[in-house]
């Protein structure tokens, strides 16, 4: 069933589709009056719909039911992604908002090979490819890509969670299954770092924030496919799968 994001509430148990949207609904895929379409507020609740009319640029939906999206985690992920070069951000972010993640906090480490001056047009970038990945996946949330923060500044909000997990490269005694093994919590945080790895300050402060330093593994990964696995075992183990 096509899925679209609205900001408005009903009003008189209609909700109406605008701009790109309505042009979506009405021009690509050639939805018709009586058709089902499921529109959803971007904060967990989906909207069960048939559509009223279609014009040019709006489209006119009356609202059949509603009730808390059901394909959202049952922790709020956030994942801290250290700026990586190129257009891996874009990759990460697509994957990351299908895997579930609430948030993408992109921050600059002490080893990032990507230092650009400005991000703000690179932040709006991955919010648009955050919003067209949580579209073809079906969530109830949109997920946010925040403005790009300092590495302590990332350190400190991500301690903030339940389940806070510091991925380093250089972690001998704690893996993530050990981490977990006493459950995840509601709000889970997990750091990534760039492709040059964490510096030993950067992997210090964290741990003195109250991060729990964690390995993936014996295996050097990517830093374009460590969000990937350490997301997916955290869905695992927290009931997710």
């Amino acid at each position: 069933m096509p899925r679209f994001f609205v900001s408005e509430q009903p009003e008189n148990g209609v909700l109406t589709l605008r701009g790109e949207d309505a042009h979506h609904a009405g021009r690509v895929l050639r939805l018709r009056p009586g058709e089902s379409v499921t529109l959803c507020n971007g904060k967990g609740t989906d909207f069960d719909c048939s559509i009223e009319t279609v014009e040019k640029d709006a489209v006119v939906c009356h609202v059949r039911d509603s009730h808390p999206a059901e394909t959202e985690p049952r922790q709020q992920l956030t994942l801290f992604m250290a700026l990586p070069k190129s257009d891996k951000m874009d990759f990460i972010v697509q994957k990351a908002v299908e895997l579930g993640a609430r948030e993408i906090v992109p921050y600059l480490s002490k080893n990032c090979v990507s230092r650009p001056d400005k991000t703000e047009k690179k932040v709006e970038r991955w919010q648009k490819i955050a919003l067209e990945a949580a579209k073809q996946c079906g969530r109830g949330y949109l997920p946010a890509v925040g403005a790009v923060v300092s590495f302590e500044q990332a350190a400190v909000q991500a301690a903030q969670s339940q389940t806070a997990l510091f991925f380093y490269e250089n972690e001998r005694q704690t893996g993530l299954h050990d981490a977990l093994l006493h459950g995840v919590g509601e709000t889970v945080s997990l750091m990534i770092g760039p492709e040059g790895g964490f510096a030993p300050e950067e992997a210090a402060f964290a741990a003195k924030t109250g991060l729990t330093s964690v390995s993936l593994g014996t295996r050097i990964l990517r830093c374009e496919t460590a969000p990937i696995v350490a997301l997916a075992a955290v869905l695992y183990a927290g009931g997710n799968m």
